[in-house]
This record gives C-alpha cells, structure tokens and sequence, in this order.
C-alpha cells in the first residue's frame, strides 16, 4: 500500500480531487477536518492553544476559529506554533487510520498544509492540485463568503505553487485548458497498475 499525499493551495480544487478518489473506491483521510476534530477533543491540543493563544481562542468549549484565523493568518511565527501542536496529532491519526486498509493499493491524506507541517515526508508520493490565483480567489470568496483580501492574506500564508512544484511527483492542473477530471482518472489507473505488477 502506498501512502499518497495530495495538496494544494486554498481554493485549488484539491477536496474536488480526494472526493473523485474516493468514488473510486480509494480511501481517502481528511487531515484537515481531523485537525478541526482534534482542536475541539484533544484535552492536550485544547491546553497548548489556550496556553499560546490564550483563553479566548475557546468560546463555551468550542473553538474560536475566527479569533485564531485573526491571529494566525497574520502572523507566519504564530501560524508555524499552531501547526506544531495540531499537525503531528494529525499525522499520528493517519498513521492508526491508514493501518486498516493495508491491502488497498493506496490512502490518500488529503491535507492543506501537507509541505508546511513537513507531513509529506513521510509519504511515499505527493500530488499537488495547481489552479490559477484568480480562479482560486474567487472560489473561496463564493465558498467561504469572504472578502478577497481575507483570501489573500490567507493563500499568502500558504508556500507558493513555485515553492510546491520542485516537491510534487505528480501535478493536475485544474484551469481553463485541462480536464481535470481525465488526469485524475490516468493517475488512479496508474496506482492501480503499480499495485498489480
């Protein structure tokens, strides 16, 4: 069994990708809404944030997302703290959840900070979605309702595409002149054969 990572850039299209995976039968870790899960019940991730981020970072025991967003996403250093608490939790998760399907050809951990926290390190294969800026903007504006300069100080918080690129075995390309859909297709079936030889 491989263990593929698969990133990209906030409004890349990479959840589009790991849902398309998943149809076809691979099985797919969502390192992101982990981090979320584990933010809210981790008795130990909960008392790391509120030591570093202090006691307003929970609101009647839930997360405040928008206090932490506010701090982080303005604040590489503090950004960098956060994802040393929560992501090697993270990885610890994949690596008990990836053991129950051992006999698959491959997981995938799909995960927007997977070059950032250092995750994709200990994977065996990394794919990176790749979308122009544009595009990317106005995706999350419409997903999120957000302002675009929020999308922007958020994707300037995130390693660029150039940055990305020299570290990914594998790049779809999700704009105006690629099928996006057609390269995921050709990828899975790769997987498949490589499992098979």
């Amino acid at each position: 069994m491989r263990k593929i990572g698969l990133t990209g850039g906030i409004g890349s299209g990479k959840t589009t990708v790991a849902k398309v995976l998943a149809s076809l039968g691979a099985p797919v870790f969502y390192a992101d809404q982990e981090a979320r899960k584990l933010m809210e019940t981790s008795p130990e991730i909960i008392s790391s944030i509120k030591s570093c981020f202090g006691e307003n970072a929970y609101s009647n025991g839930n997360l405040n997302r928008k206090f932490l967003s506010d701090i982080v996403f303005n604040d590489p250093i503090k950004l960098k703290k956060l994802n040393s608490i929560v992501h090697p939790a993270v990885h610890r998760q994949f690596e008990i959840w990836s053991a129950a399907y051992i006999e698959a050809p491959y997981v995938i951990e799909e995960a927007a900070l997977l070059f950032e926290s250092g995750g994709w390190k200990q994977l065996d294969l990394i794919v990176l979605v790749v979308a122009p800026l544009i595009h990317r903007i106005e995706r999350v504006m419409q997903r999120d309702g957000v302002a675009e300069g929020d999308v922007r100080s958020r994707i300037d918080s995130q390693m660029s595409d150039e940055e990305k690129i020299p570290l990914a075995h594998f790049l779809f390309f999700n704009d105006d002149q690629n099928m996006l859909l057609t390269q995921v297709l050709a990828f899975h079936e790769k997987m498949i054969s490589l499992n098979i030889k």
